[in-house]
């Protein structure tokens, strides 16, 4: 399979998502979204970087940000460096 259509390079390692919120969220959130690292950025959004293991918690995620009734503005994985 080529890099293109599987980036990872190791299948044991999860991937890193970042996933931006309109609204500011507080640290005290980490927890609740998985020691998601939470930052705030200028205009009011929020965010959220980190691990996800798989699909399900991807999911999981995003029905955190919808429990909450934040608006959710994008959800991207990043590419290892």
């Amino acid at each position: 399979m080529s890099n293109e259509l599987n980036p990872r390079t190791d299948p044991d390692e999860p991937t890193v998502y970042q996933i931006r919120v309109k609204g500011h969220l507080g640290p005290q959130w980490t927890e609740w979204f998985g020691g998601m690292t939470i930052t705030l950025e200028e205009g009011g959004e929020t965010l959220l970087t980190g691990p996800v293991v798989d699909q399900a918690a991807l999911h999981g995620l995003l029905r955190k940000v919808r429990d909450l009734g934040m608006p959710l503005i994008s959800a991207i994985r990043v590419k290892p460096s």
